[in-house]
């Protein structure tokens, strides 16, 4: 198996820890570790050599810094960020190029996921999967809240244990219809997991978006085009491109307890790391009184002291300084430019 890690997102909706020049998978959230690095942590079943990841050109230099057991020849540079379908085709290219009929896994730099055993375990069993059937194989977690900001599938049948048919992907819905979905019980987070043969996939795309295949086939005999072609590409995510127009029969969803999250926004953090809703989750040099539900970061060399706030958020950095509600934290965009 071949891992691909995806590191090319900006990250905007954590301003202003997050930036372009230093985007969340390269900025210490959740430990004393930049997301990349537990990334590659949770890959420790496969060699350096089998783990690639795809990054924005202005942070080759940054990656190579954090990465130095990750061969060089295994970061993939896209010349301009063209939305997931166009890098995971590119990726998918290289690696039948270099590992003809090898299986290929998409993970992301930015997700946070808990239970390392489980995740390798599961992408084991995917890669088995994808194997023997040639199918496109997503790990997918139980949705535990009525979540608006992922996607989900709606199961059908279960083949084996943990292992089911795809009945239909349903993108981010409203509040109502993700009470509903919760409700039922048979629909899951769509992690955007997946596992599947790099020529399995590149088939799909001959079938589903031949222009972009015909591009990557260029690309691949001629690599010296990349800079050229690659910005061509149709800019759009895999799910539309590829996977909603699969035949729902050539999909296997494999349920898993991951202990996942997409950290999105601030909020999403101290959920994540808060274990009661009164603890405050502070790094750098913060001094609290009679505060609760609070996240406060200091990575400016300044010290921060607040008094009788509940549910705020603080961020100060060298680019800037964010204050906010926790539940306003996922708005930032609006007020960023």
């Amino acid at each position: 198996m071949k891992a691909v890690i995806l590191a090319g997102g900006g990250g905007t909706r954590l301003w202003p820890l997050s930036t372009e020049e230093k985007p969340k998978q390269f900025q210490k959230l959740v430990s004393d570790k930049t997301m990349l690095e537990e990334t590659i942590e949770r890959l420790d079943f496969l060699e350096p050599e089998d783990i690639y990841i795809a990054i924005n050109e202005k942070h080759f230099t940054l990656t190579k810094d954090l990465c130095p057991q990750i061969p060089e020849a295994n970061i993939i540079i896209e010349p301009t960020l063209r939305d997931t379908a166009s890098c995971i085709g590119y990726a998918a290219t290289i690696i039948e190029k270099n590992h003809p009929g090898e299986v290929m896994a998409i993970i992301y730099a930015d997700h946070l996921i808990q239970n390392k055993e489980e995740l390798q375990e599961k992408l084991r069993l995917a890669e088995e999967i994808a194997n023997k059937e040639d199918t496109l194989n997503i790990i997918e977690v139980t949705a535990t809240e009525p979540n608006t900001n992922y996607g989900y599938v709606k199961l059908g049948e279960e083949l084996a244990q943990n292992i089911f048919k795809l009945d239909s992907f349903k993108e981010k819905p409203d509040q109502k219809t993700a009470e509903k979905f919760l409700e039922e019980g048979n629909y899951l987070w769509n992690t955007g997991l997946y596992v599947w043969k790099a020529s399995t996939l590149l088939q799909k795309y001959q079938e589903h978006q031949p222009e972009t295949y015909k591009k990557l086939q260029e690309i691949a005999e001629n690599p010296e085009k990349t800079v050229e072609i690659y910005p061509t590409l149709e800019k759009i995510s895999i799910d539309y491109a590829i996977m909603e127009k699969v035949n729902p029969t050539q999909i296997r969803i494999i349920k898993a307890d991951l202990g996942w999250s997409d950290i999105g926004n601030w909020e999403t953090i101290w959920e994540e790391l808060a274990s009661s809703p009164k603890e405050n989750i502070t790094r750098g040099p913060v001094k609290l009184l009679e505060c609760e539900g609070c996240l406060i970061y200091a990575d400016n060399a300044k010290e921060i002291r607040a008094l009788g706030l509940k549910d705020i958020i603080i961020i100060d950095t060298p680019a800037g300084t964010l204050h906010c509600h926790k539940k306003d934290s996922k708005r930032i965009k609006e007020i960023k430019d």
